[in-house]
Protein backbone atom coordinates (compact mmCIF):
# COMPACT_ATOMS: atom_id res chain seq x y z
CA UNK A 1 0.00 0.00 0.00
CA UNK A 2 0.81 3.27 -0.79
CA UNK A 3 0.66 6.27 1.58
CA UNK A 4 1.62 10.15 1.32
CA UNK A 5 1.64 11.95 4.36
CA UNK A 6 0.90 15.20 4.72
CA UNK A 7 3.02 16.59 7.80
CA UNK A 8 4.44 19.63 9.43
CA UNK A 9 7.34 17.51 11.56
CA UNK A 10 9.00 14.70 11.07
CA UNK A 11 5.92 11.53 11.56
CA UNK A 12 8.91 8.64 9.72
CA UNK A 13 9.06 7.24 13.25
CA UNK A 14 6.04 6.22 14.01
CA UNK A 15 4.41 5.25 10.48
CA UNK A 16 7.52 3.78 8.92
CA UNK A 17 5.31 1.89 6.40
CA UNK A 18 6.95 0.72 2.86
CA UNK A 19 5.64 2.56 0.10
CA UNK A 20 5.18 5.74 2.59
CA UNK A 21 6.19 9.51 0.60
CA UNK A 22 5.71 12.72 3.21
CA UNK A 23 5.36 16.22 2.34
CA UNK A 24 7.53 18.36 3.40
CA UNK A 25 7.10 20.64 6.72
CA UNK A 26 4.06 22.31 5.80
CA UNK A 27 4.10 21.57 2.11
CA UNK A 28 0.80 21.17 -0.09
CA UNK A 29 2.43 21.97 -3.09
CA UNK A 30 2.43 18.72 -4.24
CA UNK A 31 -1.01 16.46 -4.08
CA UNK A 32 -0.09 13.22 -5.55
CA UNK A 33 -2.95 11.41 -7.33
CA UNK A 34 -1.18 7.36 -7.79
CA UNK A 35 -1.39 7.00 -4.27
CA UNK A 36 -3.56 4.35 -2.06
CA UNK A 37 -4.37 7.04 0.63
CA UNK A 38 -3.53 10.08 2.19
CA UNK A 39 -2.70 10.95 5.57
CA UNK A 40 -3.17 14.02 7.38
CA UNK A 41 -0.90 14.43 10.17
CA UNK A 42 -0.59 18.17 11.05
CA UNK A 43 0.14 19.02 14.83
CA UNK A 44 0.40 22.48 17.00
CA UNK A 45 4.14 23.59 16.55
CA UNK A 46 5.85 24.97 19.36
CA UNK A 47 6.28 28.87 19.10
CA UNK A 48 5.76 31.39 22.46
CA UNK A 49 3.75 33.26 20.70
CA UNK A 50 0.08 32.19 21.19
CA UNK A 51 -1.27 34.62 18.74
CA UNK A 52 1.26 33.39 15.84
CA UNK A 53 0.27 29.77 16.71
CA UNK A 54 -3.94 30.23 16.62
CA UNK A 55 -3.08 32.04 13.12
CA UNK A 56 -1.25 29.21 12.21
CA UNK A 57 -3.42 26.52 13.05
CA UNK A 58 -6.58 28.48 11.66
CA UNK A 59 -4.88 28.87 8.25
CA UNK A 60 -3.98 24.82 8.09
CA UNK A 61 -7.42 24.75 8.07
CA UNK A 62 -7.92 26.45 4.66
CA UNK A 63 -4.89 24.19 3.19
CA UNK A 64 -6.41 21.34 4.05
CA UNK A 65 -9.68 21.95 2.23
CA UNK A 66 -7.43 22.72 -0.36
CA UNK A 67 -5.89 19.61 -0.47
CA UNK A 68 -8.99 17.51 -0.21
CA UNK A 69 -10.12 19.18 -3.03
CA UNK A 70 -7.08 18.62 -5.39
CA UNK A 71 -6.57 14.92 -3.70
CA UNK A 72 -8.15 11.86 -5.47
CA UNK A 73 -12.00 11.43 -4.44
CA UNK A 74 -11.68 7.62 -4.79
CA UNK A 75 -8.71 7.34 -2.06
CA UNK A 76 -9.58 7.06 1.51
CA UNK A 77 -8.11 10.42 3.45
CA UNK A 78 -7.17 10.16 7.29
CA UNK A 79 -7.04 12.97 8.95
CA UNK A 80 -5.77 13.10 12.66
CA UNK A 81 -7.20 15.41 15.30
CA UNK A 82 -4.95 18.01 16.45
CA UNK A 83 -3.25 18.64 19.64
CA UNK A 84 -1.48 20.76 21.24
CA UNK A 85 1.18 19.02 22.34
CA UNK A 86 2.80 22.11 24.64
CA UNK A 87 0.39 24.02 25.97
CA UNK A 88 1.90 27.16 27.47
CA UNK A 89 -0.27 30.22 28.93
CA UNK A 90 0.92 33.17 30.22
CA UNK A 91 -2.29 34.15 31.36
CA UNK A 92 -5.44 31.76 32.44
CA UNK A 93 -7.57 33.46 30.07
CA UNK A 94 -5.59 33.22 27.27
CA UNK A 95 -7.39 30.51 25.04
CA UNK A 96 -6.87 31.61 21.20
CA UNK A 97 -4.71 28.44 20.73
CA UNK A 98 -7.57 26.24 22.60
CA UNK A 99 -10.20 27.84 20.41
CA UNK A 100 -8.30 27.44 17.09
CA UNK A 101 -7.47 23.70 17.85
CA UNK A 102 -11.24 22.99 18.80
CA UNK A 103 -12.35 24.93 15.86
CA UNK A 104 -10.10 22.57 13.38
CA UNK A 105 -10.92 19.64 15.06
CA UNK A 106 -14.69 20.67 14.85
CA UNK A 107 -13.91 21.19 11.03
CA UNK A 108 -12.49 17.95 10.50
CA UNK A 109 -15.61 16.10 11.59
CA UNK A 110 -17.93 17.73 9.51
CA UNK A 111 -15.63 16.91 6.55
CA UNK A 112 -15.45 13.22 7.98
CA UNK A 113 -19.57 13.24 7.70
CA UNK A 114 -20.24 15.09 4.33
CA UNK A 115 -17.39 12.88 2.51
CA UNK A 116 -17.42 9.17 2.65
CA UNK A 117 -13.55 8.90 2.10
CA UNK A 118 -12.88 11.18 4.77
CA UNK A 119 -11.89 8.96 8.42
CA UNK A 120 -11.56 11.10 11.66
CA UNK A 121 -9.34 9.66 13.91
CA UNK A 122 -8.70 10.75 17.38
CA UNK A 123 -5.17 11.21 18.24
CA UNK A 124 -5.87 12.91 21.51
CA UNK A 125 -6.87 9.25 22.41
CA UNK A 126 -3.49 8.14 22.17
CA UNK A 127 -1.30 11.45 23.75
CA UNK A 128 -4.21 11.42 26.84
CA UNK A 129 -1.71 8.33 27.86
CA UNK A 130 0.73 10.41 28.85
CA UNK A 131 1.66 12.82 31.20
CA UNK A 132 2.73 16.29 29.38
CA UNK A 133 6.29 15.97 30.06
CA UNK A 134 6.66 12.36 28.20
CA UNK A 135 5.34 13.65 25.28
CA UNK A 136 8.27 15.77 23.57
CA UNK A 137 11.93 14.78 23.74
CA UNK A 138 13.43 18.18 23.26
CA UNK A 139 16.68 17.12 22.17
CA UNK A 140 14.90 14.74 19.28
CA UNK A 141 12.80 18.16 19.01
CA UNK A 142 15.60 20.37 17.95
CA UNK A 143 18.09 18.01 16.33
CA UNK A 144 15.31 16.59 13.64
CA UNK A 145 12.43 18.52 14.09
CA UNK A 146 10.28 15.25 15.48
CA UNK A 147 7.61 16.71 18.00
CA UNK A 148 6.34 13.68 18.99
CA UNK A 149 8.65 11.77 21.63
CA UNK A 150 10.58 9.34 19.47
CA UNK A 151 10.57 7.04 22.40
CA UNK A 152 6.88 6.87 22.28
CA UNK A 153 6.92 5.53 18.58
CA UNK A 154 6.37 1.72 19.47
CA UNK A 155 3.07 2.72 21.62
CA UNK A 156 1.76 4.28 18.63
CA UNK A 157 2.66 1.92 16.42
CA UNK A 158 0.58 -0.38 18.37
CA UNK A 159 -2.34 1.47 18.93
CA UNK A 160 -2.35 2.88 15.44
CA UNK A 161 -2.58 -0.55 14.05
CA UNK A 162 -5.66 -1.10 15.81
CA UNK A 163 -7.14 2.15 15.10
CA UNK A 164 -6.06 0.68 11.38
CA UNK A 165 -8.46 -2.29 11.86
CA UNK A 166 -11.34 -0.26 12.92
CA UNK A 167 -10.93 1.96 10.07
CA UNK A 168 -10.86 -1.50 7.97
CA UNK A 169 -14.09 -2.68 9.56
CA UNK A 170 -12.24 -5.08 10.76
CA UNK A 171 -13.55 -6.42 14.66
CA UNK A 172 -14.50 -9.89 17.15
CA UNK A 173 -18.13 -10.36 16.35
CA UNK A 174 -18.79 -12.38 19.82
CA UNK A 175 -18.10 -11.69 23.67
CA UNK A 176 -18.52 -14.98 25.54
CA UNK A 177 -19.15 -14.27 29.34
CA UNK A 178 -19.42 -15.99 32.74
CA UNK A 179 -21.38 -14.71 35.37
CA UNK A 180 -20.39 -15.62 38.96
CA UNK A 181 -17.54 -12.98 39.42
CA UNK A 182 -17.74 -11.84 35.85
CA UNK A 183 -20.94 -10.18 35.51
CA UNK A 184 -22.14 -10.00 38.93
CA UNK A 185 -19.92 -10.10 42.29
CA UNK A 186 -20.36 -13.51 44.23
CA UNK A 187 -21.79 -16.77 43.33
CA UNK A 188 -25.62 -16.92 42.36
CA UNK A 189 -25.98 -20.35 43.48
CA UNK A 190 -24.49 -19.82 47.43
CA UNK A 191 -25.49 -16.07 47.74
CA UNK A 192 -28.83 -16.43 46.07
CA UNK A 193 -30.83 -13.84 43.73
CA UNK A 194 -30.50 -10.70 46.33
CA UNK A 195 -26.95 -11.74 47.89
CA UNK A 196 -24.98 -11.42 44.45
CA UNK A 197 -23.26 -7.89 44.49
CA UNK A 198 -24.78 -5.38 41.93
CA UNK A 199 -25.65 -2.31 42.07
CA UNK A 200 -25.51 -0.17 45.54
CA UNK A 201 -21.81 0.67 47.26
CA UNK A 202 -18.94 -0.93 46.06
CA UNK A 203 -17.68 -3.75 44.75
CA UNK A 204 -21.75 -4.34 43.40
CA UNK A 205 -21.36 -0.26 42.16
CA UNK A 206 -18.54 -1.57 39.58
CA UNK A 207 -19.95 -4.45 38.20
CA UNK A 208 -23.49 -2.70 37.58
CA UNK A 209 -21.42 -0.13 35.59
CA UNK A 210 -19.32 -3.33 33.63
CA UNK A 211 -22.81 -4.22 33.01
CA UNK A 212 -23.92 -0.84 31.23
CA UNK A 213 -20.38 -0.67 29.35
CA UNK A 214 -21.46 -4.26 28.14
CA UNK A 215 -25.52 -3.10 26.87
CA UNK A 216 -23.52 -0.50 24.91
CA UNK A 217 -21.11 -3.31 22.89
CA UNK A 218 -24.29 -5.34 22.38
CA UNK A 219 -26.55 -1.86 21.13
CA UNK A 220 -23.19 -1.67 18.73
CA UNK A 221 -23.63 -4.61 16.95
CA UNK A 222 -21.48 -7.44 19.23
CA UNK A 223 -23.25 -10.14 20.16
CA UNK A 224 -23.27 -10.96 23.89
CA UNK A 225 -23.82 -14.31 25.04
CA UNK A 226 -23.71 -16.77 28.31
CA UNK A 227 -21.18 -19.66 29.00
CA UNK A 228 -21.77 -20.30 33.12
CA UNK A 229 -21.37 -23.26 35.23
CA UNK A 230 -24.77 -23.05 37.06
CA UNK A 231 -28.35 -23.97 37.42
CA UNK A 232 -29.93 -21.99 34.60
CA UNK A 233 -33.43 -21.52 36.73
CA UNK A 234 -31.33 -19.62 39.13
CA UNK A 235 -30.10 -17.35 36.59
CA UNK A 236 -32.98 -16.71 34.95
CA UNK A 237 -35.00 -15.76 38.28
CA UNK A 238 -31.60 -13.25 38.82
CA UNK A 239 -32.29 -11.47 36.08
CA UNK A 240 -36.34 -11.57 36.17
CA UNK A 241 -35.91 -10.40 39.92
CA UNK A 242 -33.06 -8.68 40.56
CA UNK A 243 -33.52 -4.63 40.25
CA UNK A 244 -30.24 -3.95 39.66
CA UNK A 245 -29.63 -6.02 37.10
CA UNK A 246 -28.95 -4.32 33.54
CA UNK A 247 -28.39 -7.06 31.41
CA UNK A 248 -31.38 -9.40 31.52
CA UNK A 249 -32.17 -12.45 29.16
CA UNK A 250 -33.50 -10.66 25.89
CA UNK A 251 -29.41 -8.61 25.48
CA UNK A 252 -27.76 -12.69 25.20
CA UNK A 253 -28.55 -14.14 21.70
CA UNK A 254 -27.72 -17.35 22.88
CA UNK A 255 -26.61 -19.08 26.10
CA UNK A 256 -25.44 -22.60 27.34
CA UNK A 257 -25.86 -22.98 31.49
CA UNK A 258 -25.08 -26.02 32.23
CA UNK A 259 -22.41 -28.35 34.34
CA UNK A 260 -20.02 -28.97 30.81
CA UNK A 261 -17.16 -27.85 30.41
CA UNK A 262 -16.67 -24.35 29.15
CA UNK A 263 -14.80 -25.30 25.71
CA UNK A 264 -17.10 -27.78 24.63
CA UNK A 265 -20.07 -25.22 25.74
CA UNK A 266 -18.27 -22.25 23.55
CA UNK A 267 -18.46 -24.78 20.32
CA UNK A 268 -21.53 -25.02 21.10
CA UNK A 269 -22.84 -21.85 20.94
CA UNK A 270 -20.35 -21.17 17.80
CA UNK A 271 -22.19 -24.11 15.82
CA UNK A 272 -25.76 -22.10 16.94
CA UNK A 273 -24.52 -18.69 15.82
CA UNK A 274 -23.28 -20.47 12.96
CA UNK A 275 -19.56 -17.70 13.20
CA UNK A 276 -16.23 -18.90 13.50
CA UNK A 277 -14.18 -19.48 16.98
CA UNK A 278 -11.28 -16.91 16.00
CA UNK A 279 -14.69 -13.93 16.14
CA UNK A 280 -15.04 -14.82 20.17
CA UNK A 281 -13.44 -13.21 23.16
CA UNK A 282 -14.22 -15.41 26.32
CA UNK A 283 -14.85 -13.49 29.84
CA UNK A 284 -14.23 -15.58 32.66
CA UNK A 285 -12.64 -14.49 35.88
CA UNK A 286 -11.69 -18.18 36.98
CA UNK A 287 -7.97 -18.77 35.27
CA UNK A 288 -8.08 -22.28 34.93
CA UNK A 289 -11.36 -22.01 33.08
CA UNK A 290 -9.43 -19.97 30.57
CA UNK A 291 -6.41 -22.11 30.14
CA UNK A 292 -8.59 -24.70 29.36
CA UNK A 293 -10.13 -22.72 26.60
CA UNK A 294 -7.05 -21.55 25.48
CA UNK A 295 -5.77 -24.93 24.72
CA UNK A 296 -8.88 -26.58 23.70
CA UNK A 297 -9.75 -23.84 21.46
CA UNK A 298 -7.07 -21.66 20.35
CA UNK A 299 -8.73 -19.65 18.18
CA UNK A 300 -10.76 -17.85 20.84
CA UNK A 301 -9.16 -14.77 22.13
CA UNK A 302 -9.23 -15.30 26.18
CA UNK A 303 -8.16 -11.76 28.18
CA UNK A 304 -6.97 -12.32 31.86
CA UNK A 305 -9.81 -11.54 33.83
CA UNK A 306 -8.72 -8.27 36.16
CA UNK A 307 -8.82 -9.45 39.90
CA UNK A 308 -10.45 -6.50 40.94
CA UNK A 309 -14.00 -5.18 40.03
CA UNK A 310 -12.27 -1.33 40.21
CA UNK A 311 -10.23 -2.73 37.30
CA UNK A 312 -13.73 -3.21 34.96
CA UNK A 313 -14.15 0.13 33.16
CA UNK A 314 -9.69 0.06 32.21
CA UNK A 315 -10.30 -3.58 31.27
CA UNK A 316 -13.62 -2.26 29.07
CA UNK A 317 -11.59 0.46 27.31
CA UNK A 318 -8.73 -2.32 27.01
CA UNK A 319 -11.17 -4.76 25.47
CA UNK A 320 -13.20 -2.09 22.63
CA UNK A 321 -9.90 -1.21 21.58
CA UNK A 322 -8.28 -4.62 21.08
CA UNK A 323 -11.22 -6.64 20.03
CA UNK A 324 -14.11 -4.51 19.21
CA UNK A 325 -13.56 -1.35 17.74
CA UNK A 326 -15.03 -0.21 14.38
CA UNK A 327 -14.39 2.97 12.52
CA UNK A 328 -18.66 3.46 12.04
CA UNK A 329 -21.75 0.74 12.86
CA UNK A 330 -24.26 0.12 10.76
CA UNK A 331 -28.13 -0.52 11.21
CA UNK A 332 -26.93 -3.91 10.51
CA UNK A 333 -24.86 -3.91 13.20
CA UNK A 334 -27.15 -2.18 16.03
CA UNK A 335 -29.88 -5.07 15.61
CA UNK A 336 -27.32 -8.28 15.74
CA UNK A 337 -28.53 -9.46 18.62
CA UNK A 338 -32.19 -9.50 17.88
CA UNK A 339 -31.24 -11.24 14.54
CA UNK A 340 -30.05 -13.71 16.36
CA UNK A 341 -32.10 -14.57 19.25
CA UNK A 342 -34.73 -14.90 15.77
CA UNK A 343 -32.31 -17.31 14.40
CA UNK A 344 -32.74 -19.25 17.08
CA UNK A 345 -36.42 -19.01 17.08
CA UNK A 346 -36.53 -20.10 13.33
CA UNK A 347 -34.20 -22.97 13.88
CA UNK A 348 -36.88 -24.19 16.54
CA UNK A 349 -39.11 -23.81 14.20
CA UNK A 350 -37.77 -26.08 11.55
CA UNK A 351 -37.85 -28.99 13.85
CA UNK A 352 -41.86 -28.76 13.60
CA UNK A 353 -41.59 -29.40 9.91
CA UNK A 354 -41.43 -32.57 7.89
CA UNK A 355 -39.60 -31.53 5.05
CA UNK A 356 -37.61 -28.43 4.29
CA UNK A 357 -40.11 -26.81 1.65
CA UNK A 358 -43.02 -26.78 3.75
CA UNK A 359 -40.44 -25.24 6.57
CA UNK A 360 -39.45 -22.64 3.99
CA UNK A 361 -43.04 -21.31 3.14
CA UNK A 362 -43.59 -20.91 6.69
CA UNK A 363 -41.49 -18.54 7.07
CA UNK A 364 -42.69 -16.29 4.56
CA UNK A 365 -39.10 -15.12 3.31
CA UNK A 366 -38.68 -11.66 1.75
CA UNK A 367 -35.76 -10.72 -0.79
CA UNK A 368 -34.97 -7.44 -1.49
CA UNK A 369 -32.12 -7.12 -4.24
CA UNK A 370 -30.67 -3.20 -4.90
CA UNK A 371 -28.07 -1.69 -6.28
CA UNK A 372 -25.10 -0.77 -4.22
CA UNK A 373 -25.08 3.07 -3.01
CA UNK A 374 -24.13 6.00 -0.54
CA UNK A 375 -26.59 3.97 2.15
CA UNK A 376 -25.90 0.67 1.85
CA UNK A 377 -22.08 0.73 0.24
CA UNK A 378 -20.99 1.02 4.03
CA UNK A 379 -22.70 -2.84 5.18
CA UNK A 380 -21.42 -3.69 1.80
CA UNK A 381 -17.63 -3.12 2.31
CA UNK A 382 -18.09 -4.72 6.35
CA UNK A 383 -19.58 -7.97 5.08
CA UNK A 384 -16.42 -8.74 2.60
CA UNK A 385 -14.27 -7.99 5.31
CA UNK A 386 -16.02 -10.29 8.14
CA UNK A 387 -17.47 -12.77 6.02
CA UNK A 388 -15.68 -15.86 5.77
CA UNK A 389 -17.79 -19.26 5.73
CA UNK A 390 -19.93 -18.65 2.27
CA UNK A 391 -17.66 -16.39 0.62
CA UNK A 392 -16.39 -17.98 -2.64
CA UNK A 393 -13.26 -15.74 -3.44
CA UNK A 394 -12.89 -14.27 0.13
CA UNK A 395 -11.57 -10.67 -2.02
CA UNK A 396 -11.45 -7.93 1.27
CA UNK A 397 -12.98 -4.14 0.03
CA UNK A 398 -12.89 -0.77 2.19
CA UNK A 399 -15.48 1.33 1.55
CA UNK A 400 -13.27 3.26 -0.45
CA UNK A 401 -12.73 0.75 -2.73
CA UNK A 402 -16.22 -0.43 -3.37
CA UNK A 403 -16.96 3.01 -4.60
CA UNK A 404 -14.53 3.10 -7.10
CA UNK A 405 -15.36 -0.16 -7.95
CA UNK A 406 -18.93 1.11 -8.92
CA UNK A 407 -17.48 4.48 -9.96
CA UNK A 408 -15.86 2.10 -12.61
CA UNK A 409 -19.25 0.83 -14.10
CA UNK A 410 -18.95 -2.67 -11.99
CA UNK A 411 -22.65 -3.71 -11.19
CA UNK A 412 -22.46 -4.33 -7.48
CA UNK A 413 -25.83 -6.11 -6.12
CA UNK A 414 -26.75 -6.27 -2.12
CA UNK A 415 -29.69 -8.24 -0.58
CA UNK A 416 -31.82 -7.87 2.20
CA UNK A 417 -33.33 -10.62 4.23
CA UNK A 418 -37.07 -11.13 6.50
CA UNK A 419 -39.22 -12.98 7.51
CA UNK A 420 -42.49 -13.88 9.77
CA UNK A 421 -39.59 -13.81 12.49
CA UNK A 422 -37.70 -10.73 11.46
CA UNK A 423 -35.47 -8.83 9.50
CA UNK A 424 -31.79 -9.88 9.10
CA UNK A 425 -30.75 -6.82 7.18
CA UNK A 426 -28.59 -6.51 4.34
CA UNK A 427 -26.75 -10.27 4.68
CA UNK A 428 -25.34 -10.85 0.97
CA UNK A 429 -23.38 -9.24 -2.16
CA UNK A 430 -22.17 -9.44 -5.70
CA UNK A 431 -19.40 -8.10 -7.36
CA UNK A 432 -19.63 -8.67 -10.90
CA UNK A 433 -16.59 -7.28 -13.26
CA UNK A 434 -17.36 -6.41 -16.97
CA UNK A 435 -14.90 -7.96 -19.55
CA UNK A 436 -16.96 -7.11 -22.59
CA UNK A 437 -20.63 -6.08 -23.63
CA UNK A 438 -21.82 -9.53 -22.89
CA UNK A 439 -19.60 -10.84 -20.82
CA UNK A 440 -19.03 -10.43 -16.21
CA UNK A 441 -17.16 -12.02 -13.90
CA UNK A 442 -18.61 -12.95 -10.74
CA UNK A 443 -15.47 -10.91 -9.08
CA UNK A 444 -17.34 -11.90 -5.68
CA UNK A 445 -20.34 -13.53 -3.57
CA UNK A 446 -21.02 -13.68 -0.08
CA UNK A 447 -23.77 -14.47 2.44
CA UNK A 448 -23.79 -14.06 6.27
CA UNK A 449 -23.82 -17.28 7.95
CA UNK A 450 -27.14 -16.60 9.60
CA UNK A 451 -29.24 -16.99 6.96
CA UNK A 452 -27.73 -20.05 5.02
CA UNK A 453 -29.49 -23.23 5.37
CA UNK A 454 -32.58 -21.53 3.65
CA UNK A 455 -31.71 -21.81 -0.41
CA UNK A 456 -31.48 -18.06 -0.09
CA UNK A 457 -28.06 -18.10 -1.33
CA UNK A 458 -29.82 -20.26 -4.94
CA UNK A 459 -31.97 -17.72 -5.46
CA UNK A 460 -29.95 -14.50 -4.68
CA UNK A 461 -27.73 -15.51 -7.62
CA UNK A 462 -30.37 -17.32 -9.98
CA UNK A 463 -32.02 -13.63 -9.81
CA UNK A 464 -28.73 -11.86 -10.63
CA UNK A 465 -28.08 -14.02 -12.96
CA UNK A 466 -31.97 -14.15 -14.81
CA UNK A 467 -31.20 -10.14 -14.73
CA UNK A 468 -28.04 -10.19 -15.94
CA UNK A 469 -29.45 -12.02 -19.01
CA UNK A 470 -31.91 -9.57 -19.48
CA UNK A 471 -29.65 -6.75 -19.73
CA UNK A 472 -27.89 -8.86 -23.10
CA UNK A 473 -25.28 -10.70 -20.69
CA UNK A 474 -24.69 -14.25 -22.84
CA UNK A 475 -21.94 -15.55 -20.71
CA UNK A 476 -20.48 -15.65 -16.62
CA UNK A 477 -17.29 -16.22 -15.51
CA UNK A 478 -16.60 -17.33 -11.41
CA UNK A 479 -14.06 -18.69 -9.09
CA UNK A 480 -13.57 -20.07 -6.37
CA UNK A 481 -10.90 -19.51 -4.21
CA UNK A 482 -10.06 -21.75 -1.21
CA UNK A 483 -9.95 -20.70 2.27
CA UNK A 484 -9.38 -22.42 5.58
CA UNK A 485 -13.12 -21.59 6.16
CA UNK A 486 -14.96 -21.39 2.91
CA UNK A 487 -15.05 -25.09 1.80
CA UNK A 488 -19.17 -25.38 2.35
CA UNK A 489 -18.74 -23.32 -1.17
CA UNK A 490 -16.15 -25.19 -3.06
CA UNK A 491 -19.08 -27.05 -4.69
CA UNK A 492 -21.73 -24.49 -4.88
CA UNK A 493 -21.03 -23.50 -8.60
CA UNK A 494 -21.36 -26.82 -9.61
CA UNK A 495 -24.67 -27.47 -7.81
CA UNK A 496 -25.16 -24.04 -9.97
CA UNK A 497 -24.89 -25.74 -13.13
CA UNK A 498 -21.94 -23.75 -14.21
CA UNK A 499 -19.40 -25.31 -15.99
CA UNK A 500 -15.21 -26.31 -14.33
CA UNK A 501 -13.03 -25.28 -17.03
CA UNK A 502 -10.08 -25.23 -14.74
CA UNK A 503 -8.81 -26.68 -11.21
CA UNK A 504 -5.61 -25.63 -9.88
CA UNK A 505 -3.80 -27.80 -6.91
CA UNK A 506 -4.47 -25.85 -4.22
CA UNK A 507 -8.38 -26.39 -4.78
CA UNK A 508 -9.23 -23.08 -6.84
CA UNK A 509 -11.59 -23.37 -9.99
CA UNK A 510 -12.44 -21.47 -12.76
CA UNK A 511 -16.09 -21.80 -14.34
CA UNK A 512 -17.94 -20.57 -16.86
CA UNK A 513 -21.70 -20.40 -17.58
CA UNK A 514 -23.78 -19.25 -20.75
CA UNK A 515 -26.57 -17.90 -20.11
CA UNK A 516 -29.06 -19.27 -22.67
CA UNK A 517 -31.92 -19.98 -20.01
CA UNK A 518 -33.96 -18.60 -17.72
CA UNK A 519 -33.08 -19.53 -13.83
CA UNK A 520 -36.03 -21.79 -12.02
CA UNK A 521 -36.34 -20.01 -8.80
CA UNK A 522 -38.68 -22.10 -5.76
CA UNK A 523 -41.65 -19.77 -5.12
CA UNK A 524 -41.32 -20.07 -1.23
CA UNK A 525 -39.71 -16.26 -1.65
CA UNK A 526 -40.81 -13.13 -2.18
CA UNK A 527 -38.72 -11.75 -3.80
CA UNK A 528 -38.21 -7.72 -4.99
CA UNK A 529 -35.41 -6.21 -7.28
CA UNK A 530 -35.54 -2.36 -6.19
Amino acid sequence: MTTFIFRNHTVEPFFGYDGMTCSGYGDISLVPQEVDRYIWFYQVSVNVDAAQRAQEVESWRDQLDYVLAHANPNKPFIIFSMVDLFPVRLTGSEHAVADAVAAFNSHVLQLAEANPQVKWVDFSEFTSRYAAEDLVNWKYYHMSQTLLNTRLARDFQAWWRLVETGLALQRKKCLVLDLDNTLWGGVLGEDGVDGIKLGGDYPGNAYQLWQRALLQLSRNGVILTVCSKNNENDVLEAWQNNPAMVLKREHFSAMRINWDDKATNIQRLADELNIGLDSMVFLDDNPAERELVRQALPQVEVPDFPDKPYQLMPFYRQLVERYFRIYAVTDEDRAKTEQYRANALRNSEQSRFVDLDSYLYSLDICIDIKPADDHNIPRIAQMTQKTNQFNLTTRRYGEDDVRQIVAQGWPVFCMNVSDRFGDSGITGTIFLEPLADDVVRIDSLLLSCRILGKGIEEAFLKTVLNLLRLDGIRKVYADYLPTPKNSQTADFYDRMGMTCVATQADGAKRYELALNHVFDIKNCYNIRVL
